[in-house]
């Protein structure tokens, strides 16, 4: 056989030419020059009919992508071929021609013959008109792609604004058609950019906020989720990312067992360099993360928009799902910027009935929308009808304990909606015997003690609320509920660094000692001389009387009807008694004044007279976390008021649920379950009258020697049996015979 020469084979086996190309271009310029003018031949003759599978043109594509550049100058008219075979005939192009025509272009990019934003302008109508599912997969993981590379060492903010833009033109595109799906591609790209932090501005919320006002039902929907679930959904992708980092300790421990390579050790250096990278990356200082529901730029007019849109327009047809949806974005919004949207509480009045699917979602979505801007004329209604609806008799335990965790949520966003009687109504159900009714009704008590403890009975409010009362100052509408003062926790610090100075400044033990006695006894002095003061203190009609019976007040009056006379003796000591009771409830109101103001005193003092350290906060972040877990574990400390959260869990509605009976069909199932694959664990009772098989421990017994069995407690027992006990044995045995018929 005649040796071809090496030129003679180049122009059929474009691969090996591709080699040599991309090592020494200009020696082989002569044959891409043949070759691009067949590409060109080959184009025009495949334009006539594109609907052609185009396999030699395919060939030519890819070879001309992979060298274009080595030949700028030749090749530059390549990438618009692309882009106008693609836009024109891509509804009847050959799927893998289609494929690879895209692919072309990504490797373009990638070479820096076209820019990503040339790319992306390809690619984004393809997204929108093509009917073919595979090409639209591909061009959207192809743009996902080329956006994260191209921000993954800085943000490109010019390559994100040219896509943001094109994406709200997408939406907008057929905002008022209801048909048109153009922006269901652009709120999925949006939320896959979200998702990975790569987009985290304000315009990204516009284009969802657009999205959620959109006609069409399924971009409708997924601008809603985007604001309900935005957050988590990206919270937990930064969390498996996290779970991919690579353990050095492994690696190392890898590279010492295994056997040595110049492959392994490439390996090894490449991993320490990205755990390095991710070190670095975790401690440097990032941006400040805001929640979507926080960049929006007028909050008000959406939530408006949101619901004359979709709720209370006539032309509007949305299932109970959408509805839901569009009805919890509604009141996080109301509840998150303290919104003022008064027709939203008279259209959920509706949904709130016990025999409303999903009614824990609206009675958490009604408690969202609830906050301490909104008048209490206008929640007042809400409440009664979940009163009425259902903390009410002939209704299910669960129901009444829905109802009054609703009701709590509610109160502790907006305490002025609830009016005294109501609540004296529903305290009155602590002692129900259903745990999670009772629950209910003590956590309502424990929200009232601590914000408005005067709306409460008597018997109710507890010892700390009484005495707090003397310096609870009275809730008025439109005061923000748990707003901070100064630095949490600064008191903490300011106890910890009193604690410090008087150990530092401790000279003697005994004349500290001293000190301490001489303070006692000078303090047990003024308290003595000052009996007199308390019986003025005691004239003042503000003073409260707390007494250990809850019946004394009906004990009084029964001894007023009565009027049986007393000696004087009798009257002395129950008058003594009772002034005792009182300078007791006096002294301790005045304990909590002088407690408050000793530490608004050491608050003002380190605030303004000390400049705090990097230490110093340190210490306070550590004191803020000892003093957290001290009241999680019950222990003393002062507690923070219980004021509702930014966001409302229908869990937290619906409470700590008994498991109930299963009846015989649930437990048979459960049983038939258990058995499933459990053959070897079954009885061997259905195996028993087949040949062959092995006796029973107690048929052995039967067949074995008297001597081998004579020494057993069982049967030396026998002859020690009284004549009661063969008697009773005997009748036992009897009845057992004419059970079997004997």
């Amino acid at each position: 056989m005649v040796k071809q020469r090496r030129a003679a084979v180049l122009p059929t086996n474009l691969p090996h030419l591709q080699y040599l190309v991309k090592r020494d271009p200009e020696s082989y310029q002569d044959e891409f020059l043949m070759q691009w003018r067949h590409y060109e031949s080959t184009r025009d003759i495949f334009l006539v009919k594109p609907e052609d599978e185009g396999t030699e043109f395919a060939e030519l594509v890819g070879f001309m992508a992979h060298v274009s550049n080595c030949y700028p100058t030749e090749t530059a008219s390549f990438p618009n071929d692309l882009t106008m075979l693609l836009t024109n005939h891509h509804a009847v192009l050959h799927p893998d021609l289609r494929e690879k025509l895209v692919q072309s272009l990504v490797l373009l990019r990638n070479k820096d013959v076209i820019t990503s934003i040339s790319l992306l302008q390809t690619l984004f109508p393809l997204l929108a008109n093509t009917p073919s599912k595979n090409l639209r997969v591909q061009i959207y993981n192809t743009i996902v792609s080329d956006i994260r590379v191209a921000n993954q060492k800085a943000k490109n903010h010019r390559l994100n604004k040219t896509v943001q833009s094109v994406l709200f033109g997408m939406v907008e595109q057929g905002a008022e058609d209801g048909s048109s799906t153009a922006g269901a591609w652009a709120v999925k790209l949006t939320r896959e950019m979200w998702k990975r932090g790569i987009w985290d501005d304000a315009r990204t919320v516009e284009i969802m906020k657009e999205a959620a006002l959109h006609t069409n039902h399924k971009v409708m929907s997924g601008g809603i989720h985007f604001f309900l679930g935005a957050d988590e959904e990206k919270a937990e992708a930064s969390d498996s990312e996290e779970e991919e980092d690579i353990s050095i300790k492994k690696v190392l421990h890898q590279n010492v067992i295994n056997k040595g390579s110049k492959k392994r050790d490439k390996q090894f250096r490449t991993a320490i360099k990205k755990v390095h990278k991710q070190r670095e990356k975790r401690h440097q200082v990032s941006t400040l993360n805001f929640s979507a529901l926080h960049l929006l730029h007028d909050p008000q007019g959406f939530a408006e928009q949101l619901f004359s849109k979709h709720l209370t327009n006539s032309k509007t047809r949305l299932i109970m799902e959408q509805k839901l949806a569009v009805l919890q974005l509604v009141s996080r919004l109301i509840g998150v910027h303290k919104l003022s949207v008064l027709g939203f509480y008279s259209y959920i009045l509706k949904f709130l009935s016990p025999s409303q699917r999903d009614v824990t979602h609206f009675l958490a979505t009604a408690a969202q929308a609830s906050h301490e801007f909104v008048p209490p004329d206008v929640l007042e209604p809400v409440i009664r009808r979940i009163a009425d609806e259902f903390v009410t008799g002939g209704v299910a335990p669960e129901v009444v304990q829905a109802g009054i965790n609703g009701i709590r949520e509610m109160c502790a966003r907006a305490p002025l909606a609830m009016n005294p009687t109501l609540l004296h109504d529903l305290t009155e159900y602590k002692g129900s015997r259903d745990k999670g009714v009772m629950m209910a009704a003590r956590g309502l008590i424990g929200l009232y003690r601590d914000i408005a403890p005067e709306m409460l009975k008597k018997k109710d409010r507890g010892k700390n609320a009484s005495m707090g009362m003397k310096t609870h100052s009275e809730i008025k509408f439109g005061q923000e509920l748990g707003a901070q003062r100064g630095i949490e926790g600064l008191e903490l610090l300011a106890e910890w660094k009193k604690e410090q100075e008087a150990n530092k400044g401790s000279g003697d033990e005994e004349e500290e000692d001293e000190d301490e006695w001489g303070q006692w006894e000078v303090e047990s002095d003024e308290d003595s001389d000052g009996e007199g003061d308390w019986v003025a203190v005691q004239s003042d009609g503000e003073d409260i009387n707390i007494s250990d019976s809850e019946d004394e007040d009906g004990k009084k009056k029964e001894k007023a009807e009565k009027k049986k006379p007393l000696s004087r003796k009798r009257k002395a000591e129950e008058e003594e008694e009772e002034s005792d009771e009182d300078i007791e409830d006096v002294e301790a109101a005045a304990r909590v004044r002088e407690e408050l103001a000793a530490a608004e005193k050491r608050f003002s003092e380190l605030a303004t007279t000390k400049i705090l350290t990097p230490a110093d906060f340190a210490k306070l972040e550590e004191l803020r976390v000892q003093a957290a877990a001290n009241r999680m574990l019950g222990l003393r400390g002062k507690q923070p008021p219980k004021t509702g959260g930014e966001y409302v869990d229908a869990a937290a509605i619906e409470g700590p649920r008994k498991k109930t009976k299963a009846d015989y069909a649930e437990r048979m199932a459960s049983v038939a379950e258990g058995r499933e694959g459990r053959e070897k664990f079954g009885s061997r009772k259905q195996f028993r009258d087949e040949a062959g098989r092995s006796t029973t421990n107690r048929e052995k017994a039967r067949k074995k020697n008297f001597m081998m069995i004579v020494h057993k407690r069982s049967v030396q027992g026998k002859s020690k049996r009284s004549l009661t006990d063969k008697q009773r044995a005997l009748r036992a045995h009897v009845e057992k015979q004419k059970k079997k018929g004997h």
